[in-house]
């Protein structure tokens, strides 16, 4: 049996981008994420917000993204800017995106009207349902509480994404570090429970799982412990915020060199020892360690993550070794 294709990821670096800086908007498609999202919401001021907007339909329109995963977080659908928001983004510029990211999603109620506005606009346009994706950002307790049903409410859901600033604001959590663990918790990682939710949750109905960002900027110490606590429970990514954080982020959700030749053999011996030629063996030795199916499946999941970081395998399985 394979592994589904929903639980082989890509890595993904997710650079966050305010609408209101014109010179990010344009130093973001040099960089090397995965994915840019233009940000409407936390990082746009009040007063701002028609401007950001302006400033994103330009930039998207202008292109020059190229493979990069093109996104705009919206604001809440509890706020104000939001019907203008998806309104403006859609009409100018809604043929050059390819995901809306939906922030403070707390319910199905706040999935289902951005479905139906989206429908509404592609039925407009006269292209097929579901063109642009939606990524929804758990950032409190009531969203983590319903998070399995969220990512089960909609196949236009791709990503879910935590947002650890807000939620931690939500539970009290005692520290103003975002992403850091709060002083005084001196046993195991108080995030552990939120991100594990969010993970188990997405793979049950086939989503990508994104980290949130680290605030602390010039901490690259402290972003390692961050970005390895989630790529080591499977998250495909985590959002960064400055230039400077994203070769780390990058080279933390990619496969060791080491790893990727690992799952290779791996691959290769299973492949053959399951042969007829090989003998049709369901479980064999590769040098100390055994393997089986389910060494097979996490395997796959590894090259696939290898492969789409460009890692090439220089090892070959040879027979009696």
């Amino acid at each position: 049996m394979n592994v589904p294709l929903q639980h082989i990821r890509a890595r993904r670096t997710v650079l966050a981008v305010p609408g209101c800086s014109i010179r990010m908007l344009e130093k973001s498609k040099s960089l090397d994420s995965d994915q840019v999202f233009l940000d409407l919401e936390d990082s746009v001021a009040p007063l701002a917000k028609t401007a950001a907007r302006e400033n994103v339909v330009k930039a998207l329109n202008e292109g020059g993204y190229g493979s990069r995963i093109r996104s705009v977080r919206i604001n809440g659908t509890g706020t104000q800017w939001c019907d203008e928001d998806i309104e403006t983004i859609l009409a100018g510029a809604g043929h050059n995106l390819d995901s809306i990211i939906l922030p403070k999603v707390q319910s199905v109620e706040d999935v289902f009207w951005l479905v139906h506005r989206l429908a509404q606009w592609e039925s407009s346009q006269n292209i097929e349902l579901g063109q642009v994706s939606i990524e929804v950002q758990i950032e409190d307790a009531l969203g983590l509480i319903n998070v399995e049903v969220i990512a089960a409410s909609s196949n236009r859901i791709q990503t879910i994404i935590f947002g650890p600033a807000d939620f931690m604001a939500s539970i009290n959590m005692r520290s103003l570090n975002v992403g850091a663990q709060p002083s005084g918790y001196t046993e195991g990682d108080a995030y552990h429970y939120a991100l594990m939710k969010l993970l188990v949750a997405g793979r049950a109905f086939g989503k990508q799982v994104i980290d949130g960002p680290y605030l602390e900027i010039k901490d690259l110490e402290g972003l390692a412990l961050s970005s390895n606590r989630s790529a080591a429970l499977g998250f495909d990514g985590k959002w960064v915020l400055h230039p400077d954080q994203i070769e780390l982020v990058n080279e933390i959700f990619s496969p060791t060199q080491e790893e990727f030749e690992q799952a290779e053999l791996i691959l290769q011996a299973y492949e053959y020892h399951t042969s007829q030629i090989g003998g049709q063996l369901g479980a064999v030795m590769l040098g100390s360690q055994m393997i089986d199916e389910a060494s097979r499946k996490m395997a796959l999941v590894v090259s696939a993550k290898g492969r789409a970081a460009g890692l090439v395998s220089g090892q070959q399985f040879e027979v009696g070794k």
